[in-house]
């Protein structure tokens, strides 16, 4: 036995590491039909690792104060060694992680990931996507530029629309009256420290709950189904490592490139990844002429801005707004599909999909824009669209016309 058997064998004994790899790589066993959408799972982990360590040397010259948090971006970015290349990684990153994750919720919804046995997989997805929405409002204040400061004011201020305990609570939010140094502060200590704690432990459960039931595929065919009789391997599977780690340098490969040249060469993206606004410092007196957050929030920002006030309250678009992510929690037990993937589905659900996804992306448009008349019917037109998804879903998969799913996958 060489030393480092005998290495691996004393940490066994006291550490499950062979095991552990065993079971999550080596002898995990995932099916042989994965396409490229099964690349943004593990592409969304990259990106976390990616966004933990860049921040982790930011907040090394950043000051969470209100007089100095600027200026500390700006220091960062000109006279720290790097420190251009560090802040233009973490705000890149910030974008392309929503990036991946809608794409892989994309896939998620195209092949019916979420369905029996998989249902507590979607929820932890859709609870890191919460988590992820709660990390980039929090980290959006930190440089302390105009539309930080205002787009933060009036996300803050739509908790007061709560009837009863509105006021209270975006005071307690804020931590004073109005955005200021106590909120700068609180906002840094979740976006530093509590937020990426409950991303991490999330994704840990999301991992270790596919791991349990093991991986969809394109075909919805559960692999486990057909196992050999005397080694009880399913014969339509193959193990993730070597073979999927490998497949999945490929698209961390073409990820790079693209992430690489946003970076270097187009690090606002025309002001959508950072807005001009925000290199101007906070003035709490001069506010913005048009107010919008960044692109990742903006539909549920435009569905929000699509139901009219009622007595003079927003509520009922705050209520709108949540409910849009809510809903999402449901799914599993919305589809009544005799299938899973999109491959065998009819055509209803394949209209219903498209139409969802434009609705999306015409709301993601939509936010973006100042308000207007007609920008508000076409706002009010796509999130009634939005919402028909979902509440019409029990309805129209279970009249779809489907194909017969195969035994096996097909490849």
């Amino acid at each position: 036995m060489s030393a480092l058997q005998k290495m691996m064998g004393w940490i066994d004994d006291r550490f499950p590491l062979t095991s552990t790899y065993k079971a999550h790589l080596s002898e995990y066993y995932a099916p042989k039909n994965f396409n490229f959408w099964y690349f943004f799972g593990s592409l969304a982990l990259l990106v976390l690792v990616l966004q933990i360590v860049t921040g982790i040397f930011l907040t090394m010259n950043y000051k969470p104060d209100a007089d100095l948090a600027f200026m500390s971006v700006e220091y960062i970015m000109r006279d720290v060694d790097w420190g251009w290349l560090i802040r233009y990684m973490h705000s890149t990153g910030a974008s392309m992680f929503f990036v991946v994750v809608y794409l892989h919720m994309f896939r998620g919804l195209m092949y019916g990931s979420y369905r029996k046995p998989r249902e507590l997989i979607w929820i932890f997805g859709v609870m890191i996507y919460l988590a992820l929405m709660a990390e980039a409002f929090l980290g959006y204040l930190l440089p302390w530029g105009q539309m930080s400061y205002w787009g933060a004011q009036v996300i803050v201020n739509l908790f007061a629309a709560v009837p009863f305990i509105g006021e209270d609570l975006s005071i307690w939010i804020r931590g004073d009256y109005v955005i200021g140094d106590a909120t700068l502060n609180r906002f840094f200590a979740f976006h530093v420290i509590a937020l990426p704690l409950v991303l991490l432990g999330l994704v840990v459960v999301h991992l270790v709950a596919l791991h349990e039931v093991g991986s969809n595929n394109p075909d919805g065919v559960e692999i486990k189904k057909h196992k050999d009789p005397v080694t009880h391997i399913p014969l339509d599977g193959i193990p993730f490592h070597p073979y999927y780690t490998v497949k999945d340098i490929v698209g961390v490969i073409v990820f790079l490139m693209v992430f690489s040249a946003i970076m270097f060469f187009a690090p606002e993206m025309g002001g959508y990844f950072l807005e001009a606004a925000n290199f101007v410092p906070a003035d709490p007196l001069q506010t913005p002429q048009h107010i919008a957050p960044l692109w990742y929030f903006t539909p549920f920002y435009a569905i929000l801005r699509a139901v009219p006030p009622l007595f003079g309250s927003q509520f009922p678009g705050v209520v709108a707004m949540g409910m849009s992510i809510v809903l999402m929690f449901f799914l599993p037990w919305l589809d009544r599909s005799k299938v899973k993937s999109i491959r065998y589905r009819g055509p209803i659900y394949k209209v219903a999909l498209a139409l969802f996804i434009i609705s999306f992306v015409g709301l993601g448009y939509l936010g973006l824009l100042p308000s207007t008349p007609v920008a508000t019917i076409f706002a009010q037109v796509f999130s009634v669209i939005y919402f028909l998804f979902f509440l019409l879903m029990p309805w129209y998969t279970s009249i779809d016309k489907t194909k017969p799913e195969p035994e096996r996958v097909t490849g």
